[in-house]
């Protein structure tokens, strides 16, 4: 059975409003009851009665009330006698509605002074020695500001604290921790909050199903796939020997090479990310791995009539990465076809190489339409492309291959449409300088 968490926090606030209405009303209670035994056992006001009582039968009313007043001044108090009726004992009944009214803070006391006189007396208002009616005032004001914080507070955490545990899971399994779920304690509470934790930990169970599916299914049909690959590159070998037609024997190896490249870049994707494959880390000079990625990729840039420009910074030079040359190589290289892919003919590619801080930046720009703001944060997604239409260059695998070779070495990866026009990529991996460490 569940408890709508709309319930929790409208009880909890109405009781928090309940307890500060009755304990502050147990609290003026106990301090004007406090205050009455205190007016009762004030040494002299019996006495003070005995006399006014005198004055009355001696000189009259008057003479006994303006001596009542001025011993009221003295005191700070309001001091009144009253005859006892033989038939009604009771309080005249402003006395008796002054001690029952919630409105009057100072509350009468009432002393026997004989058999036939009362003496009621209570506390001028702000009077010096007695409390004032705005402390009672405080009194309320202050545990109502209490128990409604606490009440708050509690709301508060109640809420914030297992959406905050739910935002942190999220980001962790983002960020590649697919193992990790909302806790227990949780997902077992049995409001809205314990519903859409256990909503979230399914619905990610039925996400990681679907990825690790996909990615067994992919190396699966990667491995398969190379053997026949292998086989069939054979057999276009000993065709074309035997006289076939070459051309048709060139397309078909053509074809045949696109799909080896293919299933190798899945396989490599694959050992990067899901097996954690340990990589080499030894020294890297960054400016001569990326002039090879030049030189590999020049007949290609020639082909498409694209200019690469390659701007260093000098104190690149000294620079040196801790890496797998090949991997880094490798993913310069995809980010670079990447780039000329989309560079028109007789524009330009434009490297930058630089040194940041302790960090190492790369920045590849193309000189070609760009991409929408809305699909740049998907190009390093596996088999994405921005392009739906064009169906003739690669297969969404390059820019992803690079991003987690970059993230295998403790760098990052970002894409921007840059100022110039095209897109501009750039890494940023960890550099040191040698002797400086």
């Amino acid at each position: 059975m569940t408890f709508p968490l709309f319930w929790r926090i409208f009880l909890s606030i109405w009781l928090a409003m309940a307890v500060t209405v009755v304990a502050s009303n147990l609290a003026t209670r106990f301090l004007l009851d406090r205050e009455r035994q205190a007016i009762e056992r004030q040494v002299g006001l019996r006495d003070l009665g005995m006399e006014a009582i005198d004055i009355r039968e001696r000189e009259g009313r008057g003479d006994a009330w303006r001596f009542l007043r001025s011993q009221g001044e003295r005191l700070d108090l309001h001091l009144i006698l009253i005859e006892r009726d033989e038939q009604d004992d009771r309080l005249p009944e402003p006395i008796r509605e002054r001690m029952r009214s919630s409105w009057n803070p100072q509350k009468p006391a009432v002393i026997d002074v004989s058999e036939s006189y009362r003496l009621v007396a209570w506390p001028r208002v702000s009077g010096e020695g007695w409390l004032d009616p705005g402390f009672f005032k405080f009194i309320e004001f202050a545990l109502a500001a209490v128990l409604i914080t606490l009440a708050c507070w509690w709301i508060a955490r109640l809420v914030s604290r297992p959406l905050k545990h739910m935002e942190t899971t999220a980001q962790a399994i983002a960020a590649g921790k697919n193992s990790l779920r909302v806790n227990a304690d949780i997902a077992g509470r049995r409001d809205e909050v314990g519903q859409l934790a256990t909503a979230f930990n399914a619905m990610t169970d039925q996400l990681c199903n679907l990825l690790d599916r996909q990615t067994q299914l992919l190396r699966d049909i990667s491995h398969d796939l190379r053997t026949p690959l292998a086989r069939q590159r054979v057999a276009i070998e000993l065709a074309s020997e035997s006289g076939a037609d070459a051309p048709l024997m060139a397309s078909i190896l053509r074809q045949n090479e696109r799909l080896e490249a293919m299933t190798g870049q899945i396989l490599t994707l694959y050992r990067i990310t899901e097996q954690g494959e340990e990589i080499d880390r030894l020294p890297v000079d960054p400016l001569p791995l990326v002039n090879r990625v030049l030189e590999d990729a020049a007949d290609y840039a020639r082909h498409r009539q694209v200019d690469c420009k390659l701007v260093a910074a000098p104190d690149v030079a000294n620079v040196r990465m801790l890496g797998d040359a090949g991997l880094l190589q490798r993913a310069v290289d995809n980010i670079l076809q990447n780039a000329l892919d989309h560079t028109p003919g007789g524009k330009s590619v434009h490297l930058s190489l630089t040194k940041s801080a302790k960090q190492l930046v790369l920045e590849i720009r193309d000189e070609g339409p760009g991409v929408p703001e809305e699909m740049l944060g998907q190009l390093f997604e596996p088999f994405f492309r921005a392009d739906k239409s064009r169906g003739g260059k690669g297969w969404g695998l390059g820019l992803a291959i690079a991003r987690d070779i970059v993230a295998a070495h403790g760098g990052t990866i970002s894409a921007g449409n840059s100022d110039e026009g095209g897109l501009k990529v750039t890494i940023l991996l960890p550099a040191q300088t040698p002797g400086k460490g």
